[in-house]
């Protein structure tokens, strides 16, 4: 499954005079004046699958309330492209009445209800990702207080990664309800902590966070926590009853793993505790691997991309060749995407800036000029356009 995105990113921050904007990238990259130019590049570069969803900020106006203008207009043009839509229904943001805070307890209910009226309005859309990233969408908006309700604390975090999960798990409910073929593609960020030092502090940190890492995975998927991070999801807001319906649910069955993978998603941890990027060391077959060997899912890398137009095209290769080497382990990697279709603006920071800084990271400019890594991906999918969706099952089908 070769795949793009168009981010439909919208979380809310502080600019530098103290005001809550949305970041919506959609915004920042011109998609809502241009969304036929961009579906047309789709179509044109030869991708058939797009990480795509209708902006939730705008299209969740109020309880069973929705404006479906835009995404109408959008997923009907899909549809009539032949592109197949693996719908994303929740970047990183919420709608200004349900406070811009994961830390609702109001939000599953309500999502799950978002998520149930657009799949009975598109029944033929199959491929869904609920929630996006909900383990890095918590820790930026209640750990480290960049995004949404801007909170830093292990109470908060754990709040929002549970009110997330819970979200997820209740829209996937109501979404089989409605499709029942429908396949849920979990992207999360595939991240892994190494210590710097043989300090017993840094070791000890290191080990915890390539625990906690898993949290939002252990939940969606039923997987039991190891001790210390079941205590400390339990001493910081998970209920006996939440971690029995977490322990317990069968809504993992048609799931694929998604898996991110990014130059920043490898951390050194320091002797003083600090935290820092360690760049591409391990690499994602190594990274990733460690999610399989804890979850046995299918697999789709579900984001990469290198914001350096001159060594995109060596990154794509070196990704998909990580790909290729998996799927010749007998691990059932899925798909493949570059991500995004259209250059982001303002991601070197994450979002938390407003900057108006162009990051070229996607296949095409803000002019929708094609970068060398979009004529680099084509010729990718044409080498390998007879690879089996599964290794060494030619006939195989998605089910």
């Amino acid at each position: 499954m070769f795949a793009t995105g168009i981010d439909t990113s919208a979380p809310v921050i502080t600019d530098q005079d103290g005001r809550s904007i949305r970041q919506d990238e959609l915004e920042k990259c011109d998609h809502y004046r241009r969304w036929r130019d961009d579906l047309r590049l789709v179509q044109e570069l030869g991708i058939r699958y797009l990480r795509y969803g209708p902006p939730l900020h705008r299209a969740f106006v109020g309880p069973g309330r929705y404006d479906w203008a835009f995404t109408d207009d959008t997923f009907g043009e899909l549809r009539r492209l032949e592109i197949v839509p693996i719908a994303d229904l929740c970047h990183f943001g919420l709608p200004d009445w349900l406070g811009n805070s994961f830390q609702n307890p109001d939000f599953p209910r309500y999502f799950a209800e978002y998520a149930r009226a657009f799949a009975e309005r598109y029944p033929w859309v199959r491929y869904y990702t609920p929630v996006n990233e909900v383990y890095l969408c918590a820790k930026f908006s209640a750990l480290l207080g960049w995004w949404n309700e801007r909170l830093r604390g292990e109470q908060e975090f754990v709040m929002a990664l549970k009110h997330m999960c819970l979200a997820s798990l209740s829209a996937s409910e109501q979404i089989l309800a409605v499709q029942p073929d429908a396949v849920f593609i979990q992207s999360e960020s595939s991240e892994y902590f190494l210590a710097s030092t043989a300090a017993p502090q840094a070791t000890k940190l290191a080990d915890f966070e390539n625990q906690r890492r898993f949290l939002a995975l252990d939940f969606l998927y039923a997987h039991p926590l190891r001790g210390d991070v079941e205590r400390y999801a339990r001493a910081h807001g998970v209920s006996d009853a939440e971690m029995d319906n977490f322990m317990n649910h069968d809504l993992g069955r048609q799931c694929v793993m998604g898996n991110d993978y990014y130059f920043r998603n490898e951390h050194f941890v320091r002797r003083d505790g600090r935290i820092e990027e360690a760049g591409a060391l391990l690499g994602w077959f190594i990274v990733t691997h460690e999610y399989y060997q804890r979850y046995k899912k299918p697999l789709m890398l579900t984001e990469t991309s290198l914001e350096d137009p001159d060594e995109a095209p060596r990154w794509l290769r070196c990704q998909w060749h990580n790909v290729l080497y998996m799927r010749g382990q007998g691990v059932p990697v899925l798909g493949f995407t570059w991500y995004p279709l259209v250059d982001h603006v303002d991601m070197d920071t994450a979002l938390r800036e407003d900057g108006g800084r162009v990051n070229c990271s996607g296949l095409v400019d803000l002019d929708r000029r094609p970068h060398p890594v979009a004529h680099a991906y084509r010729a990718l999918m044409e080498d390998f356009s007879e690879v089996p969706v599964v290794p060494n099952a030619p006939f195989f089908a998605v089910p």
